[in-house]
C-alpha cells in the first residue's frame, strides 16, 4: 500500500516545542553500544556510528535545540497517529533512536503503559521533551538493542534507522524483541531526500573542481523496504511515503538546520572539505534551479513509513488456493445486479 502526499514548511517555524524533563532512568548498557567501527560481519561499512553520535551528542547540547526540531517533531506526531489508529493498549513500548522523545511526548498513558527509549547519543536522552508517559532511557546502538525476545507489545523509530550500517540486522532485532502479535512502526528518510541540495554540489563542483564526491548521505529504496521487512519476518506490511517541503531563506541556512538536527554527512567516503568558491556556485546553482520567487529556496525531504507485525496465530490468514466461490470475471456483474435491484425497488 502507497500514499504519497507532501506538506510545506517554513524554517524557523517549530510545529511544537517542548521542555526538557527528567527521565524515570537512564541507564548505559555497554553491551548495547558497538565499538567504534564494529559492524556485523556481512554489514557494508558506509557510515561512520562514532561521528554520528559526536554529530547527535553536539546537536543535543546546543542552547535552543527546538530550533532545529521542527521536522523531525512532525514526523514523530506522524507515527504517534499510526499509534492511535491501533485499538489497543500497549503495555510496553520502545523507540529505537529516540534523539530527544520525539514520539513519546505524543502518546498518552492511555495507549503506552511505559516507553523505554534508546539512542546511541547520551547527550539526546538526558535533554528530552517533556511527556506523560513513564519513561527509561537506555544508551544503545540501533544495530545492538540489549534486550531479549518477546519483550515489546510496540517498535516504534523515526528517522534514525537511514543511519545504519547493517539496516537487515537492524530490522531482524527489532522483530526478536517484539512479542508474537507485537507491532513495528517506522519512519526513515527516502531516496529523493534533498535532491536539490544534491544536484546542486554536484553541479558547483564538477564545474569547479573538474569531479564531484558525495556530499549527501546515501538512502534506502522504497522498492527495497517491503522486501527487507518480510526477510525481517514481519507480515501484514504497509509501506507509505510522504514528502515534506521547507522553505530556506537559502542553501547555508539549510545546511546550518541540517548540523543543528545532527543530520550532516557521516559517509566514510565524504569529502571533508568544500572550497569557499564552490559553496558560493552551489548556492548560486540552487537559488537558479529552485528557488521560489520570494527568493527563497525548496528542501524535500521524503519520509518512507512502514508498519510490519510479528506472526502470531490469532492473526487473520489468507485463505486456502482454491477456496474462493466467486471468480474474478464475475465481479464485474455486480454493479449491473445492484442497478436492477434499484429499478425493481
Amino acid at each position: 500500500m502507497l500514499r504519497l502526499g507532501v506538506l510545506c514548511l517554513w524554517r524557523r517555524s517549530p510545529l511544537a516545542f517542548g521542555v526538557p524533563a527528567k527521565n524515570l532512568g537512564l541507564r548505559k548498557v555497554a553491551s548495547g553500544v558497538s565499538p567504534p567501527g564494529s559492524t556485523s560481519p556481512r554489514a557494508l561499512n558506509i557510515f561512520d556510528r562514532d561521528l554520528k553520535r559526536k554529530q547527535k551528542n553536539w546537536a543535543a547540547r546546543q542552547p535552543e535545540p527546538m530550533k532545529f526540531d521542527y521536522l523531525k517533531e512532525e514526523v514523530g506526531s506522524r507515527i504517534a497517529d499510526r499509534v492511535y489508529d491501533i485499538a489497543r493498549k500497549f503495555s510496553l513500548a520502545l523507540d529505537v533512536g529516540c534523539g530527544r522523545g520525539y514520539i513519546a511526548q505524543h502518546l498518552n498513558k492511555e495507549t503506552v503503559g511505559k516507553f523505554f527509549q534508546v539512542d546511541i547519543a547520551e547527550n539526546a536522552l538526558k535533554n528530552t521533551l517533556e511527556m506523560e508517559i513513564p519513561t527509561v532511557s537506555v544508551l544503545a546502538d540501533e544495530e545492538f538493542l540489549p534486550f531479549r525476545e518477546n519483550t515489546f507489545d510496540l517498535v516504534v523509530s523515526s528517522l534514525s534507522l537511514h543511519w545504519v550500517n547493517d539496516l537487515p540486522r537492524a530490522l531482524e532485532q527489532i522483530h526478536y524483541v517484539l512479542k508474537p502479535d507485537g507491532v513495528f512502526i517506522g519512519a526513515m528518510f527516502g531516496g529523493d531526500t534533498l535532491y536539490e541540495l544534491r544536484c546542486s554540489l554536484q553541479l558547483a563542483e564538477t564545474e569547479r573542481e573538474g569531479g564531484f564526491s558525495p556530499h549527501v548521505s546515501p538512502f534506502t529504496a522504497v522498492s527495497d523496504l517491503g522486501h527487507l521487512l518480510g526477510r525481517a519476518g514481519f507480515n501484514t506490511l504497509t509501506v507509505d511515503t510522504d514528502e515534506i517541503q521547507v522553505n530556506y531563506p537559502g542553501m547555508f541556512e539549510l545546511m546550518e538546520d541540517l548540523q543543528g538536527m545532527g543530520e550532516s554527512n557521516c559517509a566514510w567516503n565524504r569529502k571533508a572539505l568544500l572550497h569557499r568558491d564552490t559553496m558560493l556556485a552551489a548556492a548560486a546553482v540552487y537559488g537558479e534551479m529552485y528557488g521560489n520567487e520570494d527568493g527563497s529556496v525548496p528542501a524535500t525531504y521524503q519520509i518512507y513509513y512502514m508498519i510490519g507485525w510479528k506472526y502470531h496465530d490469532s492473526q487473520a490468514q489468507p485463505a486456502e488456493r482454491g477456496s474462493a466461490t466467486v471468480s474474478f470475471g464475475e465481479l464485474g456483474k455486480i454493479n449491473n445486479l445492484m442497478s436492477q435491484e434499484k429499478k425493481s425497488q
